[in-house]
Parts: structure tokens; C-alpha cells; sequence
């Protein structure tokens, strides 16, 4: 039976949730309050340099998931990418994440990965057990020396809390090597679109059956007209923040052009206090493969969200979780309605796992649509 769905936000979540359900036969239109679709990973050339410029911050794709990775690859030509990224701290350049290089630099000495080890495992303060906060954790594996040159205060610039107010479990996502391994990630796929993550997402939405709304909002009230609606915004707004609004982290940029190559890499944290801005990103380095005479820069700065701002970093303190556990409990009770992506489920996600939970979620629905089943307010939750 054919569906008359509304989706709401025109990102990876929106964008790949249409797709989908648009390629099973069903009637899709995406509502999408900015002028562009691709959400906070929109891109464009530009026109002073010629230069593909991510206008809401860089982002790397990274994955291990091979269904998120095939998904990507059917609709854009994806370079190979690594992200190599390097911090300022105290008027000296290292690399990260820490690894034996920067343990190496930074204490003087030649170390082999076993001796680097142990000598970490000297710095760590033991009298911490159970590590519980973000300094905490930093403390007991790296030491005070490290945790102040390249956490403490980056963490302060970028939170707006003392790493004594975060949780653990954000240090845990930062690994250490002992080995000379400075690619910023892991992953078994990295790589960049080719054409940037614009003409990726206009390709997924590009599909017989979806229509795309730009410049429009959606109305809550207007649920009623559609069998369906998948919803990628802030889950606070649909309920018109009637528990308080959730906090967020947002982003400023102060763009800045050059001629030739400005910083000699695309990204470059500033840890210390001499800076007040988190990192800059020189964005011709993020497209290797092209070649510019000049180049545009970012220099970023991490704020509080205020109410008409873009928000990009759930917080999620103990707090805030109490605060969104009211929140999944109304959106529990709506009928025909979806929570999904980084704000409908405020969660922080990168694009890989954005777009794997979308493609979960529109299986789910397909199922649900032929067994004539109840599809949940979300697939994955938020509370976990």
C-alpha cells in the first residue's frame, strides 16, 4: 500500500529515510527550513578561491560500516582522505591523537611504543580507581603533564565546563598510540566526496517520488495530513519546548583568505589559552586532489546555543538526560511520528552512523507498512 510521507529535514537522516521509502513505491516530501539541503554538512565552492568550502565546519567520512560505506559510494565518487591533524600548545606543534611521535616530542626523548607505555603508565595518578569525569579519566591514563598542554583547556574553550563537570566517557573517544600512526582515525573507510556532500545528499534525494520543500517550516499540526512523518529536528521543538529548551554547543567561524597555503595542513587545534578560538581549518586541504592558487580559512569558536542559533554538540550531562528522558516520553505518545538523527534523538552522531540508523529506520518502517504494524516513535533510543 502506498504511503503519503512527510520527513522533516533534508540532511544525511532526512535524505536517506526518503530515498529509501521513495524506492519502495511510496510518496515522499522533505521539508527543509534552510535554503539548501545536506544540513550542517552542506558545501559549496568558494567564489573567491574556487575553493570547496564545508560552510558549517569540516567533515571527514569514517566508518567500519560496510552497509553506510556502499550506501555513500552509490552516489558519489568518493578520494581517498586521511585526516591529519596537529596541535598548538605552549608555541609548539604536535601531532594528534597522542601518539609515540607526540609523547616522544613533547618529553624529549626516544622512546620504543613498550618504554613509551610504561613511562605513560608512570604519569597516571593510581590513586584514581574509578575514573567519573573528563579529568578524572585524563589523570589516571595520561598524566597531569599532557592532560594540561593539550585537554584541559581545549576542553574549556570547546564546552564552556570544566573537564571535572564532563563525563568520562567523551576522554574515552581520544585514543593514544604507541606507535607513529598519526591518522586522526581508525576506520577501515575514510574518504571525501569528490564533488563535496552537497551533490551527495542532492543524489540521494534525487529519486522518482520525492518532492523537496526548501525555505519551508513544518508545522506539527499538519501531522494529520500525512500517513507518516519522520522527524530529524530538535525533538524539543516539535513539542514547542514545553519541558525547557536542551542545550547545545554551537559554532562561529571568522573566515579568512590567503594566497599560496596558509597553515600547511587542514586542521590545526590551539589546546593553550594564548588563542581564543578551538582550531582553524584551511579548507583546500580537505580536497587534495585539486589544485588553488589561494586558499580560505576558518577560525572556529565553540559558544552556548542560544535560541536562534545552529546547534551542533548535544551536551548531555546528567542533567540534560533527565530533561530529554520528558521529552522521549511525549514523543512516546505521539502517533505516526518518527524521532531520528543527532537532534530528533539528541545524540551526537557522525555521518556514518547518521546515515546506518536512517537506513535501519526505513527498514523498520517498511516492515511496519506491510504487516500494517505500529512503527515507534524511534528505532534507536535515545536514552541508551
Amino acid at each position: 500500500m502506498k504511503r503519503n510521507i512527510a520527513i522533516v529535514g533534508a540532511g544525511f537522516s532526512g535524505a536517506v529515510i526518503a530515498n529509501q521509502l521513495a524506492s519502495a513505491g511510496h510518496q515522499v516530501e522533505v521539508f527543509e527550513s534552510r535554503n539548501h539541503v545536506a544540513g550542517n554538512c552542506y558545501s559549496e565552492r568558494d567564489s573567491e578561491t574556487g575553493v570547496m568550502v564545508h560552510l558549517y565546519g569540516p567533515h571527514i567520512f569514517h566508518t567500519d560500516i560496510e552497509r553506510a560505506w556502499e550506501f555513500v559510494n552509490r552516489y558519489a565518487e568518493f578520494k581517498p582522505y586521511v585526516n591529519r591533524v596537529k596541535a598548538i600548545t605552549n608555541n609548539r606543534v604536535f601531532t594528534l591523537p597522542i601518539n609515540l611521535l607526540t609523547i616522544n616530542q613533547f618529553f624529549g626523548k626516544t622512546m620504543r611504543p613498550a618504554e613509551a607505555q610504561q613511562f605513560l603508565a608512570s604519569l597516571g595518578d593510581k590513586s584514581i580507581e574509578n575514573p567519573t569525569t573528563f579529568e578524572e579519566q585524563a589523570l589516571r591514563f595520561v598524566g597531569r603533564e599532557l592532560y594540561e598542554a593539550f585537554f584541559k583547556t581545549y576542553t574549556v574553550k570547546q564546552w564552556g565546563l570544566q573537564p571535572s563537570e564532563l563525563p568520562a566517557s567523551i576522554l574515552k573517544r581520544l585514543p593514544v598510540r604507541f606507535n607513529y600512526d598519526d591518522n586522526y582515525f581508525s576506520h577501515k573507510y575514510q574518504g571525501m566526496p569528490a564533488e563535496g556532500y552537497t551533490a551527495l545528499v542532492e543524489n540521494i534525494l534525487a529519486v522518482p517520488g520525492v518532492t523537496v520543500h526548501l525555505n519551508t517550516m513544518f508545522d506539527p499540526a499538519l501531522k494529520s495530513d500525512y500517513d507518516h512523518v519522520f522527524y530529524s529536528g530538535p525533538i524539543d521543538a516539535w513539542f514547542k519546548h514545553a519541558e525547557g529548551r536542551l542545550p547545545y554547543r554551537t559554532l562561529d567561524f571568522e573566515t579568512f583568505r590567503d594566497s599560496g597555503d596558509y597553515q600547511g595542513n587542514a586542521v590545526i587545534n590551539y589546546c593553550d589559552d594564548a588563542k581564543p578560538y578551538t582550531r582553524i581549518t584551511e579548507h583546500k586541504h580537505f580536497s587534495p586532489w585539486e589544485s588553488h592558487e589561494r586558499t580560505v580559512c576558518y577560525m572556529e569558536y565553540s559558544r552556548q546555543c542560544g535560541e536562534t542559533d545552529i546547534p551542533y554538540y548535544p551536551i548531555r550531562l546528567a542533567r540534560d538526560k533527565q530533561q530529554l528522558e520528558k521529552y522521549v516520553n511525549l514523543a512516546r505518545k505521539e502517533s505516526n511520528v518518527t524521532f531520528v538523527g543527532r537532534l530528533g534523538t539528541y545524540r551526537y552522531l557522525d555521518m556514518d552512523v547518521t546515515i546506518n540508523e536512517a537506513l535501519i529506520t526505513a527498514d523498520k518502517f517498511l516492515e511496519a507498512a506491510s504487516s500494517k504494524a505500529r512503527m515507534p516513535a524511534f528505532t534507536i533510543d535515545p536514552l541508551a
